[in-house]
């Protein structure tokens, strides 16, 4: 009789793969970093076509974005400094020191940007006078370099999840940069459809449009490419999350086309829009979580790894038979 196939619950009383310790903070920091990288972009776009307000919606979310996202990453980290801490060396190879310089570097010019749209508010004359005038080509120079650096700040979270060895996030490496990119567009124009003039939001619809066309096409790839491990994707919890994501994404992208003209459609998009964006952030984040739980989504795929190496070689060893 044949022995049964193992049944790999354990290694040496541990998991085969260690569950992410990470908190539901991590999935928030997801999150508002790509709203406040999306933002950014946004904003510069803005200043550039001469819409002022969209500008100023979408650099004081971009701030506001930050404000949070910075929140999100120390509270998990438990104590301030470990932040600190992480800017004494700078790796190239690790995605979690590029992530903390990033930030670093996206903090201030994307706080300097916001504070510029304060210049109207300040005196004429005297000093405040001189920050009056100064100000805004101070923002001006300082919401392009935060837009510089906002493609990196949207998607460096999805290497840094990729480059870890929990099953669905590291197989998902292809794809996870699109699907993270794409949602910070997406949750930016949301945001400039509920916050911008409604003159002002022809940019943020069309950015719309692409964000979710670019998160939609990567999440249907992760989905249905990884074979056994795009399962934790669409069960459970993960699963319910980019399903109401993919729905919301739907509604919001046809409210921001069909709602040129109309405050309320155009403000209902928006909230639809960020809140699937949320939603898919969390959806990726236990989609992973529960595939480091379950051992048979790290111990079927090396097995099957294994078996087509071993077909690929055994032609090879055929070849090599005296006589041949």
């Amino acid at each position: 009789m044949n022995v049964p196939v193992a049944e790999f619950t354990s290694y040496y009383g541990r998991p085969v793969v260690k569950v992410p310790v990470w908190r539901w903070d991590i999935a928030a920091y997801l999150f508002t970093g790509g709203l406040a990288a999306g933002s950014s972009l946004l904003g510069a776009g803005a200043s550039v076509t001469g819409r002022p307000g969209l500008r100023r919606a979408a650099r004081l979310t971009s701030l506001g974005a930050l404000g949070a996202s910075t929140y999100f990453l120390i509270n998990d980290l438990g104590r301030p400094e470990r932040f600190h801490h992480m800017l004494r060396v700078a790796k190239p190879t690790s995605p979690m020191s590029m992530g903390t310089w990033i930030l670093a570097a996206f903090g201030p010019a994307a706080g300097l940007a916001a504070v510029a749209e304060a210049a109207p508010l300040l005196p004429r004359h005297g000093l405040p006078g001189l920050a009056r005038r100064l100000l805004p080509r101070t923002g001006d120079i300082a919401g392009g370099a935060a837009a510089v650096i906002a493609p990196a700040l949207a998607t460096y979270t999805a290497v840094l999840l990729a480059d870890t060895a929990v099953p669905s996030w590291h197989e998902a490496y292809p794809e996870l940069p699109f699907v993270f990119g794409g949602s910070a567009l997406a949750s930016a124009a949301g945001a400039g459809l509920l916050a911008a003039p409604l003159a002002e939001t022809g940019p943020a619809r069309r950015l719309a449009v692409a964000g979710a066309a670019l998160e939609l096409a990567g999440a249907h790839r992760i989905e249905h490419r990884l074979g056994l491990l795009s399962e934790p994707y669409r069960t459970g919890r993960a699963g319910r999350l980019l399903r109401a994501g993919r729905a919301l994404t739907a509604l919001g992208v046809a409210g921001a086309l069909l709602g040129r003209r109309s405050r309320v459609v155009s403000a209902l998009s928006g909230a639809a829009l960020l809140a699937a964006s949320a939603a898919t952030r969390f959806g990726i984040f236990h989609g992973g979580v529960a595939s480091a739980r379950d051992p048979k989504y790290t111990v079927v795929p090396q097995r099957q790894r294994l078996a087509a190496r071993a077909e690929a070689v055994e032609p090879v060893r055929e070849r090599d038979l005296p006589g041949d």
